[in-house]
């Protein structure tokens, strides 16, 4: 089977993604890439680095959320962390440190919850038109995903602090150097994702 290139439409979790059985209905194939989108990015939310100056921890989460919305696309990327945030609204432990409730909607992190949502859409609508095949191109996904997060994440916790210069402190600065390894990360591993896609469709 000859391999289309950078032309193979979809996103990369969807090319993936066996089509047999159950899965070749396209509702429960959407349903089963968003339900695992939010799980990844619930999972990488737990593994967090508490700062003693700041409500906002460091967290794999901005990573997750941009390799989600980069793999399942702009619909589902965004619909995977509505999901994402309703689970932990209601009460299972998704959000950073195992938090939940519908008042961390509200908090001082809750303009980040809302960012993830942009963000992924964002990320998602550009991988759709084949910024996540290089390198370069996405790193400028990522830099993009990374703004739209933090500017509401420390827009909302500037009004919850009372003070800009205190929410860049506390919500911007210190994740500035994990962002850049974010970045790198994320840059590396969905074009390097479409690399193995295209060597195994060769050898079919």
């Amino acid at each position: 089977m000859a391999y289309a290139g950078t032309h193979t439409s979809g996103t990369l979790a969807q090319q993936v993604l066996p089509r047999q059985g159950i899965l070749s209905n396209k509702w429960v194939a959407d349903l089963v890439l968003v339900a695992m989108g939010s799980w990844f990015v619930a999972l990488c939310a737990q593994i967090s680095i508490p700062l003693p100056f700041t409500p906002v921890p460091i967290t794999l989460q901005t990573l997750a959320v941009l390799m989600a919305g980069g793999l399942l696309g702009s619909r589902l990327g965004a619909l995977a962390l509505m999901f994402y945030a309703f689970q932990g609204a209601i009460g299972l432990p998704f959000f950073a440190d195992g938090r939940s409730g519908w008042e961390v909607l509200h908090g001082a992190t809750a303009g980040y919850i809302v960012g993830f949502v942009i963000a992924a859409a964002v990320v998602g609508w550009l991988a759709e038109r084949g910024w996540d095949r290089r390198i370069l191109t996405m790193v400028v996904v990522m830099v993009i995903g990374n703004i739209i997060i933090f500017a509401l994440g420390v827009g909302w916790l500037a009004v919850v602090m009372g003070s800009l210069p205190e929410a860049l402190v506390a919500g911007f600065y210190p994740f500035i150097p994990g962002g850049i390894i974010k970045i790198a990360v994320a840059a590396i591993a969905l074009p390097g994702g479409w690399q193995l896609l295209k060597q195994s469709r060769m050898k079919e």
